[in-house]
């Protein structure tokens, strides 16, 4: 009894970092919680009504807990959904932080969605053939080469792979003195790190692109509900909610139009590919829509097939690059003629 309130205390302050796991000796449902905090918030909602499971399966010995050797433990909907979920998420993260790497779609992306599905996949007295499993991912991931929802596929698949190759995992020896916290604490911080550091590198590497692309986001959503002033207006609240919150907690005061500046300068600021449509018509950031308009139709007329005869690919490729610009650049002051 006093060991399922300890797992209960665990599990209610710091549930979603897996304490309660690490504390019945659960490591790989420990690092899987730290990994995708408590299963995305749902696994350790779920784990209210499993831990006096989990704390009798802990307190058994080794030689008590039953494990064939011949039958194949039961398929789980639950442990195939979340095969599913982390494999997508281990790869979607991979390609946030590693993408630029050669052979990125070949190695590094079934590498990283297996290791996510093999993780789910040892969660309790369950394994599965990891070979096996990153075979199919590295089949898969060539399939789908070069697509960015290439982990969705690679996931399903290797997820029906290693539900085939389930099986109980291999007896512990009786009488063995239990491992030490210390030494389980540095394997599952070096997993821990070996999963954040490439992405924490990708988002403090390119702060500009997360901006640019922070932006887009924000200007996109609230531009769908223009003709909508109040709802716009009620979404901008919540979209603010953050900054009023950190305000209250650090004393400050909310200036409701300081912050309204500070967001029309985020929404008006360039994305990635706003910049290359103006340094293609050769045009500045300040430019107005008349003068993007001229300087479209001078480099119209300049890079037209017609008007190269002698190098028709180049210009060719030059008139597409030019329309795309110009499409680009009227998408971003469309609406503001709404406004």
């Amino acid at each position: 009894m006093a060991k399922l309130i300890v797992a209960y205390a665990l599990w209610a302050v710091g549930g979603p970092m897996g304490l309660h796991h690490l504390y019945l000796r659960r490591d790989s449902h420990a690092l899987l919680w730290m990994l995708t905090l408590g299963g995305f918030g749902v696994g350790w909602m779920r784990e209210f009504f499993r831990l006096p499971a989990y704390v009798s399966e802990a307190k058994k010995k080794p030689e008590e807990v039953k494990r064939s050797s011949t039958t194949a433990p039961p398929v789980g909907l639950f442990r195939f959904a979340g095969q599913i979920c982390v494999g997508i998420y281990f790869g979607s993260v991979a390609l946030i932080s590693l993408q630029s790497l050669s052979f990125f779609y070949l190695i590094v992306l079934p590498l990283s969605v297996g290791a996510g599905i093999h993780l789910v996949s040892c969660v309790g007295q369950q394994t599965s053939d990891l070979q096996k499993t990153l075979t199919t991912c590295i089949i898969t991931s060539s399939i789908f080469y070069g697509s960015t929802l290439s982990p969705l596929p690679i996931s399903i698949a290797a997820s029906v792979t290693a539900a085939k190759n389930r099986r109980f995992k291999a007896k512990q020896r009786s009488g063995g003195q239990p491992e030490p916290m210390g030494p389980r604490l540095f394997r599952l911080s070096l997993a821990v790190l070996a999963f954040s550091a490439p992405l924490g590198y990708a988002v403090f590497h390119n702060t500009t692109a997360t901006l640019y692309y922070i932006s887009d986001c924000l200007a996109a959503i609230l531009e769908m509900f223009w003709f909508f002033p109040w709802l716009r207006g009620a979404l901008e609240y919540v979209l603010l909610l953050p900054y009023q919150i950190l305000c209250a907690l650090t004393g400050g005061r909310y200036y409701e139009e300081s912050w309204r500046k500070v967001l029309e300068i985020l929404l008006n600021e360039y994305s990635k590919r706003e910049m290359d449509a103006l340094k293609v018509l050769s045009v500045s950031e300040g430019a107005t829509l008349e003068e993007i308009t001229t300087s479209y139709r001078d480099l119209v007329k300049l890079w037209h097939p017609d008007h190269n005869p002698k190098q028709q690919d180049e210009a060719q490729q030059m008139f597409i690059q030019i329309q795309e610009a110009y499409e680009t650049l009227m998408n971003r002051h469309r609406p503001r003629k709404r406004k």
